[in-house]
């Protein structure tokens, strides 16, 4: 009802089984596609990837990588997670 322009979600999908994965997804495809900025916060890679546009990875509390998600991949961005990796893109 009050209509948010972000969403902060925090290992939404921890803990629950596929079935209740694949329809949190489907909400969260649905407030994007209605102008809703998401932020998603999870430790579980392919949830990154597969439901992510931009990816920003941090170590330490410093952001250690920022990517399209077209560029990403699962060993730069554990690289940049473990603080071995840094990069910036153009964007």
């Amino acid at each position: 009802m009050t209509k948010p322009r972000v969403l902060i979600l925090d290992e939404p999908t921890r803990g629950v089984d596929v079935g209740a994965k694949k329809e949190i997804y489907q909400l969260i495809n649905r407030f994007k596609a209605e102008g809703m900025s998401i932020i998603l916060v999870s430790s579980d890679m392919p949830e990154v990837l597969g439901m992510s546009d931009r990816i920003m990875v941090m170590h330490e509390g410093r952001i250690t990588g920022e990517f399209d998600a077209k560029d990403a991949d699962q060993e730069t961005l554990l690289a940049c997670a473990v603080g071995k990796y840094v990069k910036k893109d153009a964007a």
